[in-house]
């Protein structure tokens, strides 16, 4: 079944293991959450352990996992530990250097010092496993020709991009739209007659 992902989650349980958390949209229209664990195994290929539910039973599935911990938690065999190693995110724009990272530069630079990628990256905010929000961005600026072009973009367009949701088009799209009101009232002030002298 292909399906689009619209947002990601993962991180590693040990150097050998990874958990992934994929939101996605199936070509019906419907959505699920998919749960991953990938395993590499001694010669070198991934084991690789699913598990879906759709969107509509969230709620139970919460309160299924929320009950099973609370009572877990009460019996003898089972103690909680703490990690014995820092998570730390291996993909993604937050394993970039501080310096490299878009909002980090923004607060450093200021937001003029940032390209149109990097912009409209903090627009979406994530990218996918396979490619990060300012290669995202990258590539909807290169198929759009530009700001210009992306300014023209509608909802459907904008969602044949892999990652890209129904909250990361609505991001760009307000955006937009603020910047044509602001321009709209910039050249309306323009247009009006100077006050005449009393």
């Amino acid at each position: 079944m292909k399906s689009n992902i619209m947002y990601s989650e993962e991180f590693p349980s040990g150097p050998m293991r990874h958990y992934f958390f994929d939101y996605k949209q199936g070509p019906l229209g419907h959505r699920f959450m998919q749960i991953t664990c990938s395993e590499k195994q001694p010669d070198g290929t991934y084991a690789r352990n699913r598990v879906v539910f759709f969107e509509r039973d969230l709620p139970m599935v919460v309160q299924a996992l929320s009950s099973l911990c609370h009572h877990a938690g009460h019996l003898k065999f089972f103690v909680p530990k703490e990690a014995p190693f820092e998570v730390k995110r291996e993909k993604g724009i937050p394993s970039w250097e501080p310096d490299m990272r878009p909002r980090k530069r923004m607060l450093a630079h200021g937001p003029s010092a940032l390209s149109d990628a990097e912009l409209v990256a903090i627009l979406i905010g994530s990218g996918t496993p396979k490619e990060t929000a300012v290669a995202l961005a990258a590539r909807m600026l290169h198929a759009f020709g530009g700001l210009k072009g992306l300014a023209g973009a509608s909802y459907k367009r904008l969602g044949r991009f892999t990652g890209m949701g129904l909250a990361k088009c609505s991001a760009i799209l307000s955006a937009i739209e603020i910047a044509v009101r602001l321009f709209s009232d910039t050249a309306k002030l323009k247009l009006l007659p100077p006050p005449s002298d009393p």
